[in-house]
């Protein structure tokens, strides 16, 4: 009884299980199922050392009494004890709902009993600190929540589980840890001439584009592609109609968490935050699609992207563009670097160099080391990394 797995108990009883109804029933004040079985048991205990002891003394004398307790214990242990324990416990749901055909009348029948009993036993845990009317609750805590879809094996698929745990690790990243950087973005500068921003809408991959003028700070707005036609006449780009078809720009605080994002992204019925440090200063941009991908995994054509920027060498290093971001690098190789700090390769070289390299050099992190390859003016472009062995 103590051994069935309670959420399942659950499930069971409100699908309808007569077997588990009765289960969850006696589990409702567990120290009277315990009494009542307690009781049971020590009274055949009892007997039957009282019975075994009779019929040795009149068959042994003096000496069936030895005889008697060496027996009686084997064969409580083995029959009684240990063999149906062990079976219960491997198999419980099979021992439980059956037996709780025959423990719940019993528990009626015997109740004055153990309630008696119980109010004994009760008084002294009591005296003790204790109060048994204080059951420990059923919620489960996030960690406890990951262990139970980890380990869930062939009952839920691998990639339902990975989406799981995913979704559990929403709380404990921010939009900075996913974002797109504010030298990374693709977007239209109303400082160019009309020439180069037809170029850019021509060859934009993305479906919504930033608008700022002179300065990524200065966003005026963001354009939906398929608005595009609007804002393109005969002559080409017309600058009014431009202006007409942006969106308002959505900003949000650089640690805002992924979930709290999301449900932001939900209720405003946009898709694109512009990203804003404590000083009003954009640090980057961050998409809906972005949020998704942290619980779906890679589905845009970025994917082809990352692999060209990580790349694995002969000596079994790897070799990675400085802009590579930690947690993406960690989650494709099974790494633990520390994401605490730094959100990309870079960072975390200059971190630990405490200096801007003049040269290729190299610096020890716990358990990796960090060779800085290449440097193209005040950015560190390529860092190669190796797992070292810690005994």
């Amino acid at each position: 009884m103590m051994s069935l797995n309670r959420y399942r108990l659950k499930h069971l009883r409100n699908q309808g299980h007569k077997g588990a109804r009765r289960a969850s029933k006696l589990l409702e004040r567990p120290d009277r199922l315990i009494g009542l079985i307690l009781i049971g048991n020590n009274l055949v205990n009892i007997l039957a050392s009282a019975i075994a002891t009779v019929i040795a003394i009149r068959l042994y004398g003096d000496a069936g009494i030895a005889i008697a307790t060496v027996l009686l214990t084997l064969v409580i242990l083995i029959f009684a004890e240990i063999t149906p324990k062990t079976i219960a416990a491997l198999h419980p749901e099979r021992v439980a709902f059956p037996f709780s055909f025959i423990l719940l009348p019993l528990l009626r029948l015997f109740l004055p009993m153990v309630m008696a009993i119980n109010s004994v036993t009760n008084g002294i845990l009591q005296l003790m600190g204790f109060r048994t009317e204080q059951q420990e609750g059923e919620a489960l805590s996030q960690e406890e929540l990951r262990t139970i879809v980890t380990e869930s094996g062939a009952m839920i698929p691998s990639r339902h589980r990975r989406m799981l745990v995913n979704i559990l690790d929403l709380e404990q990243v921010t939009v900075n840890d996913i974002m797109v950087p504010r030298n990374e973005v693709y977007g239209i500068d109303l400082d160019d001439d009309d020439s180069v921003i037809m170029q850019q809408l021509q060859e934009s991959t993305h479906t919504l584009l930033p608008v700022w003028n002179e300065d990524i700070n200065d966003i005026r707005g963001v354009l939906h592609m398929r608005n595009l036609s609007r804002v393109l006449t005969g002559d080409g780009l017309c600058r009014n109609a431009l202006q007409e078809e942006m969106d308002k720009p959505y900003f949000i605080p650089e640690n805002t968490p992924l979930h709290t994002q999301l449900l932001q992204f939900q209720q405003k019925k946009v898709r694109l935050g512009i990203v804003v440090d404590e000083y009003g200063d954009v640090m980057g941009l961050v998409a809906l699609e972005d949020i998704l991908e942290e619980i779906v995994g890679e589905f845009t054509s970025n994917l082809a992207d990352d692999n060209e920027e990580i790349n694995t060498m002969t000596d079994g290093s790897t070799l990675c563009s400085g802009t590579v971001s930690i947690r993406d690098l960690n989650k494709q190789r099974g790494w633990t670097l520390p994401t605490d700090g730094p959100k990309t390769i870079s960072g975390l070289a200059l971190e630990a160099l405490e200096a801007f390299p003049t040269g290729q050099v190299s610096v020890r992190l716990p358990g990796y080391l960090l060779e800085v390859e290449e440097i193209e003016g005040n950015l560190i472009s390529k860092v190669r990394i190796s797992p070292l062995d810690i005994d």
